[in-house]
């Protein structure tokens, strides 16, 4: 049976304490979700780390946008870098690419070696490239663990094909983990269909007395502006058996 690997995806100290008590096995940790994740501030990062008592991944995404950065960019990124494995860390989430859509091997190796020994995930820039296998062969060549991605689409129920195809291709070179739209909804089938080990997702919940609160909510990740959101530990529960009984 595979071992199923759930990281919550969290922006909050709330949520990286329930990631905790839901038995999630990691945290990537993030700020601004609305803005498709920036870079935590130093007080959450240090909190995240001496509180969840979970490995924690920080995303070094320094602005929104595309992922083509400038020199003064990566330099950011760099000290952003050094600032996680400072503060205990246990990895770090990033994804650079050139101006034609493949991944910037050589910047993102470069990261990698600042990293080390932290672990380091390629995010879903991974996504937007012009040829996913491509990319997944850049990815490996930079020296990368895993790679976040929703198989080139929208979500991961529309990428499930592609997303399978990528379980293939990296033949356990590279872990490949599945996020982008993941719902308790399609867990179970996802886990079939793709043979993934690792899975990512928010599980973000409209907080009571907002409009439509309802479990059809739980998804990770979120058009709106102006809500608050909670993370429900019974809900990382119930996520994490449907992917490892599928």
């Amino acid at each position: 049976m595979r071992k199923i690997v759930f990281e919550l995806c969290a922006e909050t100290i709330d949520a990286c304490l329930v990631a905790r008590e839901g038995g999630a096995a990691r945290i990537e940790l993030c700020s601004a979700l609305s803005e498709g994740g920036l870079t935590p501030s130093h007080g959450l990062l240090s909190f995240a780390v001496a509180q969840s008592g979970l490995p924690v991944h920080v995303l070094i995404r320094p602005r929104g946008g595309d992922f083509v950065y400038s020199a003064a960019e990566i330099a950011v990124m760099h000290a952003d870098i050094e600032h996680a494995k400072s503060c205990g860390a246990s990895g770090v989430v990033l994804g650079i690419l050139r101006p034609d859509a493949t991944v910037d091997v050589e910047a993102t190796r470069a990261m990698v070696e600042i990293a080390r020994p932290m672990e380091v995930t390629f995010h879903r820039a991974f996504d937007v490239t012009s040829s996913l296998s491509e990319a997944l062969e850049d990815v490996i060549a930079s020296g990368c663990e895993r790679v976040l991605t929703s198989g080139g689409e929208r979500d991961v129920m529309v990428g499930a094909h592609s997303l399978a195809a990528l379980v293939e291709q990296a033949a356990g070179r590279i872990e490949i983990a599945v996020g982008g739209g993941l719902r308790i909804q399609n867990a179970a089938s996802l886990s079939q269909t793709i043979g993934a080990r690792h899975f990512h997702g928010s599980l973000r919940r409209k907080n009571p007395g907002h409009p439509v609160s309802t479990a059809d909510d739980a998804v990770d990740d979120s058009e709106a502006l102006g809500f608050d959101y909670t993370v429900d530990a019974e809900e990382i529960r119930t996520m994490i058996d449907l992917l490892q009984n599928a």
